[in-house]
């Protein structure tokens, strides 16, 4: 899935109104397994490497690989959703369980750019046949996010009163559906 839609849904799970820790737990957990690509793709296109090899060869890299392994190990958030539960700390279970749906929603939808999302235990990777961008598949997925980021948007909207809260979330909305809107209009 695309980032925009993790942040609305793991603000939609655990973020509570009043409880901004909470909240902004639930944000950065969601963004957190895809960070190291967001900080190592920028890095690479900052030195002047063209995006095509970023994204074409970097990507798959071994290097990069193990990289995203780590962060998008399911069991290695496991233990850290425990350690948090176990704390009673509501920023750290929002922001564990956060990433933990985050790699729930990624496990089924990424073909060729899988990741290794049982690491340590093995670099084994599920292919899957439907891609959350790629054909038929990346189509189908691409409406039903779309229609996700609307309606936990609008939810989200409901439950935070603060204009802060609120305008966040429509920004975080806009990243994930201005693609849809734009592309017809210039193409």
């Amino acid at each position: 899935m695309n980032t925009p839609t993790h942040l609305i849904m793991g603000a939609a799970l655990f973020s509570r109104a009043g409880d901004r820790g909470r909240t902004w737990g639930a944000i950065a957990g969601s963004f957190a397994p895809d960070l190291s690509l967001y900080l190592m793709a920028s890095v690479a296109l900052a030195m002047g490497i063209p995006a095509g090899r970023v994204f074409g060869e970097l990507y798959y890299s071994a290097a990069w690989q193990q990289v995203f392994a780590v962060d998008n190990s399911f069991v290695l958030w496991a233990l850290a959703f425990a350690m948090a539960w176990w704390s009673g700390r509501g920023w750290a279970i929002a922001f564990t369980g956060a990433a933990l749906v985050h790699l729930a929603f990624d496990f089924p939808l990424h073909s060729h750019d899988a990741r290794a999302h049982f690491w340590p235990l093995t670099d084994w990777k599920f292919i899957s046949p439907i891609s959350y961008w790629e054909g038929e598949g990346g189509r189908l997925v691409g409406m039903l996010e779309l229609a996700l980021v609307v309606v936990l948007g609008a939810i989200l909207l409901v439950r935070h009163s603060d204009w802060r809260a609120r305008a966040g979330f429509v920004a975080i909305g806009a990243a994930q559906l201005a693609p849809a809107i734009l592309w017809p209009l210039l193409l």
